[in-house]
């Protein structure tokens, strides 16, 4: 029965019925999860796919993003540029995406995206969260062009 309940778990998993939560083992950013509620990916979506709807969702609601661990370089990208546009504008709510890049550079498996940026996330560790948001954002701010990233996927 056990052999049964596994062949039918992957088939499930082999024609999408089930929601991914990561990328399949052995992928670069197999370490990245995110919630499967906030985001409906079938578990057959390729790769690449999965990458581009998670980065879709970052650009349209920004704060999803506190629902992946251990983002991908392309989704940290895709939140800096939506900071970038709030602290360039002065729309409100940039210190809530700076945060939520701190909390996500709090993890020793994420890959650093900009120079320097774990080392200034690191710097406050001790500090509460306002106070690592803002320095973030100073940091940031002190970039020659913190932002202008080309992304080549």
């Amino acid at each position: 029965m056990p052999t049964l309940l596994r062949w039918l778990r992957r088939l499930s998993h082999l024609l999408g019925f089930e929601t991914a939560e990561s990328f399949p083992a052995g992928h670069l950013y197999e370490r990245t999860r995110w919630q499967g509620a906030y985001f409906d990916i079938a578990s057959d979506v390729r790769p690449e796919q999965i990458e581009q709807r998670l980065c879709d969702a970052i650009s349209n609601t920004p704060l999803v993003f506190g629902y992946i661990s251990n983002p991908t370089p392309r989704m940290q990208r895709t939140l800096l540029s939506i900071l970038e546009e709030r602290m360039r504008n002065n729309r409100g709510r940039a210190s809530e995406l700076a945060a939520l890049l701190v909390q996500a550079y709090d993890s020793p498996h994420i890959m650093e995206v900009l120079p320097g940026l774990r080392a200034a996330v690191a710097a406050t560790r001790h500090a509460d969260m306002t106070e690592r948001a803002l320095n973030l954002m100073a940091f940031l701010s002190d970039m020659q062009s913190p932002f202008d990233v080309i992304d080549l996927n």
